[in-house]
């Protein structure tokens, strides 16, 4: 199983609006694809998912299509960062931990 570890910093908390009208979008798309599990969290302008995939190949799928794609192109208008990590896993790491691999291992794409 692969498990996708994201985090977003927002410019502003403002922006958590514009996050949520994705997010609602990227729902809906995420829950008509072949994924195992998610789960969130977040507070002011930091915000973290982590989706586990069944295959590579269903996480690649998802990432290029659909309201992802169009949510990450317009991702420098809403975030100052956004910081993501593939693991290898069975099981979700604790938040703590993906904080802790994210910050560590992540690979970082700044605006």
């Amino acid at each position: 199983m692969k498990v996708t570890i994201t985090s977003i910093r927002l410019r502003s908390p403002f922006k958590f609006f514009p996050l949520s009208l994705y997010a609602l979008h990227i729902m809906r798309q995420l829950k008509s694809t072949n994924y195992a599990d998610f789960k969130k969290t977040g507070l002011w302008t930091m915000h973290y998912t982590m989706t586990m995939w069944h295959s590579e190949e269903d996480m690649k799928a998802f990432a290029g299509s659909g309201a992802h794609r169009e949510a990450m192109q317009k991702g420098a208008g809403i975030a100052s960062e956004i910081c993501t990590l593939t693991i290898d896993a069975r099981q979700f790491p604790g938040w703590k931990t993906a904080k802790e691999m994210l910050s560590k291992n992540g690979k970082v794409v700044k605006y």
